[in-house]
């Protein structure tokens, strides 16, 4: 019986073939369900074997735990040479758009609630 061995809805796709790279190139048999226009179905990959679960398992933690490290290391690297854009940053580089954005969710937010403000108002 298959059992599912990595969702892949939200996931890179650098991220998404590095792990079918690891698994083709250690001969771990699987197949993948692509994402439905609706998103009812499990866009996943599958194992065929249960038997290869544990080995399968380990690759991905260990590939995981590497990835999770280059990328803290990039952008700690970004950090220091002061390329991260802070959410400051990105306001002053963009005082209108922000400023528009915080006018439309005030207004929303004062739609979706004035109904229940005039309940007990004849």
């Amino acid at each position: 019986m298959a059992i599912m061995l990595f969702k892949l809805r939200g996931v890179p796709d650098d991220e998404a073939e590095d792990i079918r790279e690891i698994l083709k190139g250690s001969a771990i048999d699987y197949y993948e369900t692509p994402p439905s226009r609706w998103g009812v179905s499990m866009e996943a990959i599958w194992l065929q074997d249960e038997g290869q679960l544990e080995q399968a398992r380990a690759l991905i933690d260990e590939y995981q735990q590497e990835r999770t490290r280059r990328v803290k290391e990039e952008y700690s690297r970004l950090k220091q040479e002061g390329k991260v854009v802070t959410l400051f940053e990105h306001i002053k580089e963009n005082p209108l758009l922000f400023l528009l954005s915080v006018v439309m969710i005030a207004f929303i937010v004062y739609v979706s609630i004035m109904p229940f403000l005039e309940v007990g108002n004849p």
